[in-house]
Formats: structure tokens, C-alpha cells, sequence
């Protein structure tokens, strides 16, 4: 009788353990800096490695027509992107210097609408992450275009 139960418990065991190893296995949700926020590890990854190579054609190429495309597809993919600030900041600081006809990739999209991206993106920086280490830079390169832009939401 006490080999039966012996038994048992240990099977039972095994399949409790073996239950929350597979329920850990496939629980791809991390939870980031905000706590309240839970993050896909895969697309946080692909975010991230999208930032990678946003801040490479932003830094080291001039590219900036580059960055903001991947910048785009960030915003657009992964709203809640632990880094979304300084991909905010590429983008528009991006958009800003493509205005100025700056780098080395020419744009066919009009100045006053890369004017208005650029004070879009950086206007999100400084009213939505106040904390941010790109809040200061943002701040300088709105100067130009009239500040930060106010929320039109009622």
C-alpha cells in the first residue's frame, strides 16, 4: 500500500513539474521597465534590432531617409517598444535634418511635410517620456519649428 502511494505521489509530482515547465516554455510575454506593461520577447527583439540598425543609418551613414523607415516600422509594429523614445528621436530628428536637405539620401516628400513628422515625433518625446535621455535633444530640435506641438485630442 505504501509503494502505491509512493508511487502516485511521485508520478503526480512529475506531472505538476512537467506541467509548469511547458506553461513557462511557451510564455513568450515579458514584462518591461513599466511594470504594467507586458512585452512580446520575440517582437521586443525585432524592435530592437530594428533600432540597431535605425541608429547605424542615422550616426554612421546620413542615411537618414533609412532611419526613419525602420523608425515607422517600429511605431507601427510595437507601439509599446521599451526603447520607443529614442526611436521617436531618430525619427524625428531624422525627418528634421532630411528638411534641411541634410545627408546623403534625397527625399521627393515636400519640406513642410518633414517639418510637421519631425515636430510630431519629437513632440511625442518630450510629452510622453519626461524622463527620457533624448527629452533635452528633442527640446533643441523643436526650437526651430515652433516647440512642442500640442495635443489636439478633446
Amino acid at each position: 500500500m505504501k509503494k502505491v502511494s509512493w508511487l502516485s505521489l511521485s508520478l503526480m509530482l512529475l506531472c505538476i513539474g512537467g506541467a509548469a515547465t511547458t506553461a513557462r516554455a511557451q510564455g513568450g510575454l515579458k514584462s518591461g521597465p513599466d511594470s504594467t506593461v507586458l512585452r512580446d520577447t520575440a517582437l521586443e527583439q525585432e524592435s530592437l534590432h530594428n533600432l540597431e540598425v535605425a541608429r547605424h543609418y542615422f550616426k554612421l551613414k546620413k542615411a537618414y531617409k533609412a532611419a526613419v523607415t525602420r523608425c515607422e516600422e517600429i511605431i507601427a509594429g510595437n507601439p509599446t517598444f521599451s526603447r520607443l523614445d529614442e526611436v521617436l528621436y531618430i525619427a524625428g530628428a531624422s525627418s528634421l535634418r532630411m528638411s534641411e536637405n541634410r545627408g546623403k539620401q534625397k527625399t521627393t516628400t515636400p519640406v513642410d511635410k518633414l517639418r510637421e513628422d519631425a515636430r510630431e515625433y519629437l513632440s511625442r518625446v518630450v510629452s510622453e517620456y519626461p524622463d527620457s535621455e533624448f527629452r533635452e535633444r528633442a527640446e533643441n530640435d523643436l526650437a526651430p519649428l515652433g516647440g512642442v506641438k500640442k495635443n489636439e485630442k478633446p
